[in-house]
C-alpha cells in the first residue's frame, strides 16, 4: 500500500520545505517496530519512529509538514494502527488520526479537529524555521464542567463496596503492641501502612504508618530526646500516638494531648464521598469498617481504600469510552495539574523538591516531612531522573535492625535506595513504581500509568533527557477532577 523508508525517526530527506516546519509524531503504546504516514507526506512512504530514551514503550518520529488539516496512521508490528485515544475519522485510509496545522500564530485551534494530544513541536529544529508557538489542544470551559460532572455523578452512584477485591488480607495492628515489633511487622508484611485496633475500647482507633517510622527516627537522631532504642523494646504504639499529639501540639481544655481521629468510611458510603474524605483530611488511605450493631460495637475491617482504587474504578468504566470526555484529552502541560519546575522568570506557589543520590537521608526524611510530600525525584547533575525515594521505603530500615547502627546524616540516599533494591516488596515491584511521562501526554495516558502496581505518582521529564520538569499525584488528579 505504501512505500517504506527507514529514518529512525528523522524528517525524510533530511532537509525542512519552505512553508513548513518539523513535528514530531509519538506512538506510546509500544511495539517491536513502529512505522508512520500520513497526508502530509502524501501517504507515499513509512517514516520509522524511534523508541525514546527513557520510555521504551514510546515512539517518535519527526516529519516535516505544511500548514493545514492532515490525517496519519500508524503501522505497528504489521499492522495498520490508529491513537483510539486521541482525535480520529474515518476516511478512505480506515480508521485515522486527525492533525489540524495552524496557517499562522494567532490562528485558533478550536476552529477545527484537536491537535493530537502525544505531539509537541520539536525545540531544536523549531528556531530554525520560525517563531509560530507551540499549538496544544484546547476546550471550552463548558466541556470541562461537563466531563468534571460525568466523573463525579459516576462516583457517586458506585460505593465502597466496589473497591473490595475477592481475596486478600488487611493487616490491623494492636495499640499495645511495640513500636519497634509493629514496624517489622509492616516490613515483613510489605505494606506501608496498617489500622491500629484498641481492644480496651472494642474499636479502631488510628492508623500506624511509614510517616511515623520516619518522625521516631528523626526523634532517635535527637540528641535531646526522651526516645530511646532500647525503649523501642517497649514503648507502645499508643504511648508514640499521644507523645505525638504533644509535639504536634494537639491538646483539650484540660491540657491533655489529644490523638488525631480515625477517618473511616462504611461500605455503602459512595466513593466521591471516600475521595473527598482522603484529600480534605489529607490522609493516604482511608479503612472500609462496616458494623451490623447500631451502636457500631465489633467493627470489621473490610479494605483500606486509597486514591489508586478510586481511579482503577474510573478508569475501568471510562476506558472504552474516553472519547465521551474531552477533559481526559488534553495535554497535562495545558491543565492546573501537578507541581512543575518553574521556568526562567517564572514563579512557583509550590516548589518542586529534588535531591542528589549523594545527599543524606536525613535530608530526604526532613524534605518530605517539611515539603508535606510523599516522595522526592532523586536526579543526577543534569537534572535527570535517577529514581524516587519514597516515604515507605524508610520500611526498608527495619531489615536486620539496620535502624539501629546508621547514622541519618552519614548514610546518602544512594545506599538507602540500594537496602531498598536488596528488600523484597511482595506488594510492589520497584521496576513499576518509578513511572515517567512527557508533558504532552494526555490526562487519559497519565492515569494510565497509575494503573501500575505501587504507583503514587508519576514523573514528568523532557523526551531523550529524562530531565525532570514536574510531577503529578494521584491527589492532584482526584483535586482537578472533582474540583
Amino acid at each position: 500500500m505504501f512505500a517504506s523508508r527507514m529514518d529512525s525517526g528523522q524528517e525524510a530527506g533530511g532537509g525542512v520545505a519552505a512553508g513548513t516546519v518539523l513535528m514530531r509524531f509519538v506512538w506510546p503504546h509500544g511495539g517491536r517496530s513502529v512505522l508512520i504516514t500520513g497526508s502530509f507526506n502524501g501517504w507515499g512512504e513509512l517514516v520509522a519512529m524511534a523508541p525514546v530514551e527513557g520510555c521504551p514503550r514510546v515512539f517518535q518520529a519527526i516529519c516535516s509538514i505544511s500548514p493545514g488539516y492532515h490525517l496519519y496512521k500508524f503501522y505497528v508490528d504489521g499492522e495498520w494502527r490508529y491513537d483510539e485515544h486521541q482525535s480520529w475519522v474515518t476516511s478512505e485510509y480506515g480508521l485515522v488520526n486527525t492533525l489540524l496545522f495552524p496557517m499562522d500564530a494567532n490562528h485558533n485551534p478550536t476552529a477545527g479537529p484537536e491537535l493530537h494530544a502525544n505531539m509537541e513541536l520539536d525545540n531544536e529544529h523549531f528556531r530554525r524555521v520560525g517563531t509560530l508557538n507551540e499549538v496544544l489542544p484546547t476546550i471550552s470551559e463548558a466541556d470541562v464542567q461537563a466531563s468534571r460532572h460525568r466523573i463525579s455523578v459516576f462516583l457517586s452512584t458506585q460505593t465502597a463496596y466496589e473497591l473490595l477485591p475477592k481475596s486478600g488480607k488487611v493487616v490491623a495492628l494492636d495499640v499495645d503492641l511495640p513500636v519497634k515489633q509493629a514496624f517489622h511487622i509492616l516490613y515483613e508484611q510489605g505494606v506501608p501502612m496498617a489500622p491500629l485496633w484498641d481492644f480496651s475500647r472494642g474499636q479502631f482507633v488510628g492508623v500506624l504508618s511509614a510517616l511515623d517510622f520516619i518522625l521516631i527516627l528523626r526523634e532517635l537522631g535527637n540528641h535531646g530526646s526522651n526516645l530511646t532504642e532500647e525503649e523501642l523494646d517497649t514503648h507502645t504504639i499508643a504511648a508514640w500516638k499521644e507523645g505525638k499529639a504533644y509535639l504536634n501540639r494537639q491538646f483539650d481544655g484540660q491540657g491533655r494531648a489529644v490523638t488525631r481521629q480515625l477517618i473511616h468510611a462504611g461500605p455503602y458510603d459512595n466513593l466521591k464521598e471516600v475521595a473527598l474524605k482522603i484529600l480534605q483530611n489529607d490522609v493516604c488511605t482511608v479503612p472500609i469498617i462496616h458494623s451490623s450493631s447500631d451502636d457500631g460495637s465489633f467493627p470489621q475491617l473490610l479494605h483500606l481504600a486509597s486514591l489508586s482504587g478510586i481511579l482503577k474504578c474510573i478508569f475501568r468504566y471510562f476506558r472504552h469510552v474516553s472519547g465521551s470526555l474531552p477533559v481526559l484529552q488534553l495535554p497535562i502541560c495545558s491543565i492546573p495539574l501537578g507541581t512543575w519546575v518553574p521556568k526562567i522568570g517564572e514563579s512557583n506557589g509550590r516548589p518542586l523538591a529534588m535531591l542528589r543520590p549523594s545527599a543524606s537521608l536525613s535530608a530526604a526524611l526532613n524534605l518530605l516531612i517539611h515539603a508535606q510530600v510523599s516522595s522526592i525525584p532523586i536526579v543526577d547533575d543534569n537534572d535527570s531522573l535517577l529514581d524516587i525515594y519514597c516515604r515507605s521505603d524508610i520500611t526498608a530500615l527495619a531489615k536486620d535492625r539496620v535502624y539501629t547502627h546508621i547514622n541519618l546524616n552519614e548514610m546518602t540516599i544512594h545506599q538507602a535506595l540500594q537496602l531498598g533494591q536488596d528488600s523484597f516488596y511482595p506488594y510492589e515491584l520497584r521496576s513499576q513504581r518509578c513511572q515517567m511521562c512527557l508533558r504532552s501526554d494526555s490526562l487519559f495516558k497519565v492515569m494510565e500509568r497509575f494503573g501500575n502496581p505501587g504507583v503514587r505518582q508519576v514523573i514528568i521529564v523532557e523526551a531523550g533527557s529524562k530531565r525532570v520538569e514536574g510531577i503529578v499525584t494521584l491527589s492532584d488528579i482526584f483535586r482537578f477532577l472533582l474540583s
